[in-house]
């Protein structure tokens, strides 16, 4: 798919997913570096795991940062000057729940006159690419996607799973595959039925020039200097050193 079509599915849809943009070898790096994360601030393991701004944690998460086509899709969506607000790795293990229909973030409600005509978008501010890690099928817990959910401008009601007549879909696909969604498109988690798979993900989300970078720790964030030293120029960009602009 072009990227004029990847943008026009990430307008029309909210979402779009990319195939094969890890390959095996790296697939199977990712997954041994997941088994030695430990949890700091508010990671937390248990049937999820859950670990944040795993970018610091080693210059080895650094590539995923830009992988060709996630970024190529990113900068074009969000603006060159685009950065990461996050990294984060995810294993859900057999006896997983799930997660209800959401959104991430919605920029700016719409009143219900203009959210119920459907045909009004805001300008994403935010993406999130969720790299794939195992195989996506019903039992391990696919990510569904309300398409066009962005249009309505308003979090989902609770036990609401369609908008103007349109379903929550699963998003079906392979370990390597990358699904890039809005953050203000509905979505949710699904349970791990599985007798004995692990759902592997790696997520890395992308903001505006103007959306805040807020790392946990926060107060207590201190750059990993192995890992500035590895960052190439793009990278080091992605991770906040930006040209200065009015507001700097």
């Amino acid at each position: 798919m072009s990227l004029d079509l990847q943008l026009q599915s990430l307008d029309e849809q909210g979402y779009v997913l990319l195939p094969a943009v890890l390959e095996p070898l790296r697939i199977a790096l990712l997954r041994c570096a997941i088994d030695d994360l430990q949890p700091i601030h508010w990671d937390y393991q248990g049937l999820l795991e859950h670990y944040k701004c795993v970018f610091n944690r080693d210059p080895l998460w650094l590539p995923f940062l830009d992988l060709p086509a996630p970024i190529a899709l990113a900068e074009a969506a969000l603006g060159a000057d685009c950065h990461v607000i996050g990294q984060t790795a995810w294993r859900s293990h057999p006896g997983y729940p799930g997660m209800a229909l959401h959104l991430d973030h919605l920029p700016m409600q719409l009143p219900d006159w203009l959210s119920e005509r459907g045909d009004f978008v805001q300008p994403a501010q935010i993406l999130t690419a969720q790299l794939y890690l195992s195989d996506i099928d019903q039992d391990i817990g696919p990510t569904w996607i309300v398409p066009g959910s962005h249009r309505a401008g308003r979090p989902p009601l609770p036990g609401e799973d369609q908008w103007q007549g349109r379903q929550a879909l699963p998003v079906l696909c392979q370990a390597g595959d990358a699904l890039v969604f809005r953050s203000d498109v509905w979505h949710s988690g699904g349970a791990n039925n599985s007798q004995a798979r692990v759902r592997d993900m790696l997520q890395v989300h992308y903001g505006r020039r103007m959306v805040a970078q807020k790392f946990s720790p926060y107060l207590n964030w201190r750059f990993n200097p192995q890992v500035l030293e590895a960052a190439t120029p793009r990278q080091r960009r992605l991770l906040g050193e930006h040209a200065e602009t009015e507001y700097d």
